[in-house]
């Protein structure tokens, strides 16, 4: 597939707790054929651990 599905953006990021139902959504993301650009990003908001995952589609490099 040379887009992603379902008029996905080719760029995405992904922000969240640092928790399992953040973790799908990557796992999802990567499922659906994205892949992992770059490090995940982590901070501590006062009260969670906070991540930032940035994906992007294969064919966009």
């Amino acid at each position: 597939m040379s887009t992603p599905p379902d008029g996905l953006p080719v760029y995405r990021v992904l922000t969240g707790p640092d928790d399992a139902a953040f973790c799908h959504r990557v796992s999802e993301a990567i499922g659906l054929g994205y892949e992992l650009h770059g490090a995940p990003a982590v901070t501590f908001n006062g009260e969670n651990v906070v991540v930032a995952q940035a994906l992007i589609w294969p064919s966009q490099r």
